[in-house]
């Protein structure tokens, strides 16, 4: 398998690993060997993957010698069922053991990059109001009260100092905004509600203070942001979900990549950082699809990141020869994966360039796995392939 560092003059801050699909075990333990590589060797401190940002705090916890059982932390800390991965258990557990005994400023971390959506819905911004609210709390003033402000706090931390009884007024039940009838029908939305604006409001005042406040909140910074790019994130994502313009599913789509490229670029603002999840949240070119017949366009998290990060953005899209338990058989002559799987690898997978690419697109019987475009093969930095996944 090629060294990563080949592929590279100088390997990113942000390394980005594509998924043609997320339910392959053997892609999954490859990214895993990348990654142990990139610590032992390049000083890799990261690891993000596609899932919850806010419940990925909970398996860096662990890994960072934190309380709690391997089986608990796999269900609470990752979203979309990554938890019952063996590769992603495998993940944690190696973390978990790295760390051991080790100083704070050697151990891996990890993230996930996603925001708290899945493909049905948005969740409520409850957790990350609430969490926002709690980090700010050595910089809002000691009364609950909005209208009372300590000697120390501006103006704005008065007006942001909303209690926690108040958030829980605005936001109500969780169920309204998770509503999974919202996705196609905007009426059905909370978005843009009278309480979802002040929560918007309240957000960005909190926001506000966690920068102008940032020498105070010291060690609490970093989760501090979090919280706020996550409650913003999650507001302006509902907000377009009762939007009734054309643009609704496109607005949609460009919130939720737009809050992935945020996270990925606060995490290697702190070191260099593996990513992983589909190939489409990490290209450089201009995502499509279409919805109802309608064709719909948006910028991909990479794409973003690499206008931010130049050549410190780097991918390696993913790519896969078979899946045999879902009907993707040995891919024809002509196609990328074709080209790779004819070759000689003995244990089944490549890390490397295409050089020259195959004129032929390949046609998948299964729509969980995206082939490669052989159009955008200029687009990235390399291929990770795995024989038979």
């Amino acid at each position: 398998m090629t060294d990563v560092n080949v592929l590279f003059a100088r390997l990113p801050r942000l390394l980005a690993i594509g998924e043609p699909t997320h339910s392959s075990e053997p892609l999954l333990r490859q990214r895993n060997d990348l990654f142990r590589s990139l610590v032992e060797r390049d000083g890799y401190r990261t690891i993000a993957i596609e899932s919850d940002c806010l419940m990925g705090l909970v398996v860096d916890e662990y890994v960072a010698e934190g309380d709690g059982s391997l089986d608990d932390v796999m269900k609470r800390g990752f979203s979309h069922e990554w938890g019952a991965f063996a590769g992603n258990r495998e993940l944690v557990q190696w973390m978990r053991e790295h760390n051991a005994g080790r100083d704070a400023g050697s151990r891996v971390r990890f993230a996930g990059f996603d925001g708290p959506l899945e493909i049905t819905a948005g969740a409520s911004p409850r957790a990350a109001m609430m969490g926002l609210l709690s980090s700010c709390s050595s910089i809002l003033p000691s009364s609950s009260s909005p209208s009372s402000a300590s000697s120390g706090a501006s103006s704005a931390s008065a007006s942001a100092s909303a209690s926690a009884e108040r958030l829980d007024e605005l936001l109500g039940e969780d169920e309204r905004w998770t509503n999974p009838a919202a996705m196609m029908d905007p009426s059905q939305s909370v978005g843009r509600t009278g309480d979802a604006i002040r929560l918007r409001v309240l957000a960005d005042e909190m926001a506000g203070l966690v920068e102008a406040w940032t020498p105070q909140l010291g060690a609490d910074l970093e989760r501090a942001r979090l919280y706020a790019r996550t409650a913003i994130g999650l507001l302006r994502y509902h907000y377009a979900m009762a939007d009734t313009s054309p643009n609704r599913i496109e607005r949609m789509l460009g919130v939720r990549d737009s809050m992935m490229a945020a996270n990925l670029l606060a995490l290697a603002d702190h070191g260099p950082t593996l990513a992983n999840g589909q190939n489409a949240h990490f290209q450089r070119h201009k995502s499509s699809m279409r919805m109802g017949g309608e064709p719909v366009e948006w910028w991909s998290a990479g794409a973003i990141a690499g206008v931010h990060l130049g050549t410190d953005y780097g991918f390696l899209a993913g790519a896969a020869g078979t899946i045999r338990e879902h009907g993707v058989g040995v891919p024809p002559a002509g196609t990328v994966e074709g080209s790779l799987y004819a070759l000689p690898l003995p244990d089944g997978r490549f890390v490397g360039r295409v050089t020259e690419a195959p004129g032929a697109a390949r046609v998948s019987p299964w729509f969980g796995y995206a082939p490669l475009d052989p159009s955008h093969l200029g687009d990235v930095d390399g291929i990770v392939f795995v024989k038979d996944a």
